[in-house]
């Protein structure tokens, strides 16, 4: 078990070495991943499609600690602070390389990063907002980022109508039908969110660094 551990942890050491080289991420950086988690990563990703064609369906934001780097992040356990190797590892691309973008806050908005993390980590242990409710206390992980980026009492990222139809179409996925009816509530069709695709294309933030090649990009 000891050997297999070794092994393991050699092995995000790599990669996450051959990944930052010649790189430095920042406080506040926001990353952006195309994550392979079936047809609810396909779903959320063919919605909205991200910076230069991107399938992007999951994002958190950078913050450094003792010479570490982790991601502030809303998984399904809750708004949690995971180390960054073991954020890249969750999705590859071809090479091996982990398909995620870092976007960071233009000039304009730099100076807003302190008090966003700071509020981010005000959000560690939140439950999962599995219905991407804005008005109720839990976070998904667009959400997340949204609170936590302000400028004098205003939100720093656009909200948009939500929808769960592919895109040119009046149909709503089936995957999101089944996803809805499961948790016995409306979808929320029209209701303000947003999501990974949509931020990375705000201009807000420049995409300053890609690690691996996000499916559809172009």
């Amino acid at each position: 078990m000891k050997i297999k551990y070794f092994i393991f942890s050699l092995i995000i050491f790599l990669v996450s070495c051959e990944s930052e080289k010649g790189f430095d991420l920042k406080d506040g950086d926001i990353l952006f991943q195309d994550l392979d988690c079936g047809v609810y990563c396909e779903s959320i990703e063919t919605v909205t499609r991200g910076y230069k064609g991107a399938n992007l369906s999951h994002c958190g934001i950078v913050f450094l600690e003792n010479d570490q780097a982790y991601v502030l992040e809303a998984i399904s356990k809750g708004v949690s602070k995971t180390p960054l190797d073991s954020f890249l590892v969750r999705s590859k691309d071809q090479n091996g390389n982990p398909k995620v973008l870092v976007g960071r806050l233009n000039n304009e908005n730099k100076a807003l990063i302190p008090v966003a993390l700071k509020r981010a980590f005000d959000y560690l242990g939140k439950e999962y907002d599995a219905v991407y409710d804005l008005k109720n206390s839990k976070m998904y992980c667009s959400e997340l980022v949204y609170f936590s980026f302000t400028n004098e009492g205003e939100f720093l990222f656009e909200l948009n109508p939500m929808t769960f139809k592919a895109l040119d179409s009046d149909s709503t996925f089936a995957d999101w039908q089944v996803y809805f009816e499961d948790l016995q509530v409306p979808i929320p069709e029209g209701e303000l969110g947003l999501n990974p695709g949509g931020i990375s294309l705000s201009d807000k933030i420049e995409i300053i660094h890609q690690y691996g090649l996000p499916d559809g990009m172009q």
